[in-house]
């Protein structure tokens, strides 16, 4: 049986993997140093948690489920106890592409995360509607990185990113430059950035007087349809009118070198100020 010690088992995220690990094929110690998160683990789980030197003895996985600032130094704390072999499961780009991993050529380095549940789905238990986030109910995608160790350790590292991020569709390998591409880059920087603006402007609206339900409902409608057309889910094109509007918006809403948030430099001062 794998043995796995994850770190941060109490905290918001170590509890949602915590209770995709219940019950798997994985011998889990659960390393908490917060009483409230004890306490979780213990009232929402009946789990309990065990000292880190306890957790990493003879350990084949260590999954942290910490914040991107402490990953560097938490890593850092335990890197001399690990058995050459041992996977360090990350759960985000950013500390591994700023290179806040400790330098060990004998670990497996495995960076994986969540897509979450898509907008275009087929869920219809209302849980699984819900569940915006994933690794509840709702059926969600993952992408995966083989940052250091040998080709065959990709495999049990995918099989623990199906676990914790389970129900799980597709699974996606790719680098981790390109997993930092796609976050903070495309889904923070370019889409959450968007989305805020998207609000502004519906705030906007119901400042100039269009009632506010209104306002969210025809916009959310809106994105529906338009986001359907533009990312494929459905074949159809746009009003004469439609294209005139998206030929004069984009110019006056989006700067000429929008793109360079995509830039090596520009990624890693994003990542940077987020580590």
């Amino acid at each position: 049986m794998t043995t796995i010690a994850l770190f941060g088992a109490g905290g918001k995220m170590g509890c949602r993997l915590a209770k995709n690990l219940k019950g798997s094929r994985f011998d889990v110690r659960h390393v908490e140093v917060s009483e409230a998160g004890k306490a979780r683990l213990r009232d929402e789980l009946g789990l309990s948690a065990v000292p880190a030197e306890a957790a990493l003895d003879g350990a084949d996985v260590v999954i942290l489920a910490v914040p991107d600032t402490a990953i560097g130094k938490v890593a850092t704390g335990i890197v001399d106890r690990l058995k050459p072999g041992t996977m360090l499961v990350i759960l985000d780009a950013a500390a591994p592409f700023a290179g806040h991993l400790p330098e060990r050529g004998d670990l497996t380095y495995f960076v994986t995360h969540p897509c979450h549940p898509p907008i275009f789905n087929d869920e219809t238990d209302p849980v699984a509607k819900r569940d915006f986030f994933g690794g509840v109910a709702a059926k969600q995608h993952i992408v995966s990185a083989l940052m250091q160790g040998p080709e065959e350790a990709y495999a049990l590292g995918e099989e623990i990113a199906r676990t914790i991020w389970a129900p799980v569709m597709r699974s996606h390998r790719i680098t981790v430059e390109q997993m930092a591409m796609l976050e903070p880059g495309l889904s923070e920087t370019l889409c959450a950035s968007l989305l805020v603006v998207m609000r502004q402007a519906m705030d906007e609206c119901v400042e100039r007087g269009v009632p506010k339900e209104a306002a969210r409902d025809f916009l959310l409608g809106h994105m529906n349809v338009l986001g359907a057309v533009i990312f494929e889910e459905t074949p159809g094109v746009f009003s004469d009118a439609c294209n005139k509007a998206i030929e004069f918006g984009i110019p006056v809403l989006m700067k000429d070198d929008w793109k360079r948030i995509f830039d090596d430099q520009e990624l890693a001062e994003s990542i940077r100020r987020i580590t």
